[in-house]
């Protein structure tokens, strides 16, 4: 009984954070978004589903690893939308503040 504990604890913790990042965009949900599919896709054993590719007899990609690969897209998208990939432009935004 408690062997899908963990494995629905790990995929609310990645549907949260995809959420947070998706309705508020920053550096800190997206990063959350990026350690949740991370855990996700090492604590997803019950949870797997139908193997669409198989690398070997024991290891494949599987249905709830495209839930990672997703999240990893929408934390993308979430480091863009909070400007992290400008650092001049954050800095020339501090500047201009300083100066008036």
């Amino acid at each position: 009984m408690a062997l899908p504990f963990y494995p629905l604890v790990f995929m609310n913790f990645l549907f949260a954070a995809t959420t947070l990042c998706l309705a508020r965009p920053s550096r800190l949900t997206a990063g959350a978004t990026v350690v949740a599919a991370v855990v996700w896709i090492f604590g997803n054993g019950p949870l797997e589903g139908h193997i669409l590719w198989r690398l070997n007899s024991s290891h494949g990609l599987t249905v709830s690893d495209l839930l990672s690969v997703l999240a990893l897209g929408v934390a993308i998208w979430g480091f863009r939308e909070a400007g992290a990939w400008k650092p001049g432009a954050q800095r020339r935004r501090r500047l201009l503040n300083r100066r008036y």
